[in-house]
């Protein structure tokens, strides 16, 4: 089933579980952030996700849409795919490439500076601009 996300839709929630997700449903549309952890009380699960919702905005502009998964029993889809050995933060592409893997929390600046060298983000601005 292909769900269409409007990631513009201030309603859209930014955060979302990843256990039953689909990555195909975001090509094109979203930059999905895959957050791993073997729990939720993993400390750096926690904090990623405090550092992501600290700039929530910045990765809205971006059509960031954050997916958490934090239970490695489950072997979900992205799981599968992704193949996490306890905490990792995944960046996915637009395209539906997997664009970044950190072992540790990232900054959503340094994530915000990962984006925007993308060609596709580069385009996106441009677009924005009316050039």
């Amino acid at each position: 089933m292909v769900v269409i996300v409007d990631i513009d839709d201030p309603l859209t929630p930014l955060f979302r579980d990843g256990t039953d997700v689909d990555l195909a449903q975001f090509k094109w549309i979203a930059r999905p952030i895959v957050v791993f952890a073997d729990s939720p009380a993993d400390p750096a699960y926690q904090r990623q996700i405090a550092l992501l919702t600290e700039r929530a905005e910045d990765l809205r502009l971006r059509d960031v849409v954050v997916l958490t998964d934090t239970d490695p029993d489950a072997a979900s889809p992205l799981r599968r795919k992704l193949r996490p050995r306890g905490f990792m933060l995944a960046l996915i592409g637009k395209d539906g490439g997997v664009k970044l893997r950190k072992p540790l929390p990232w900054d959503v600046r340094e994530i915000s500076r990962v984006i925007d060298k993308m060609p596709m983000r580069q385009q996106e601005i441009r677009d924005r601009r009316g050039l």
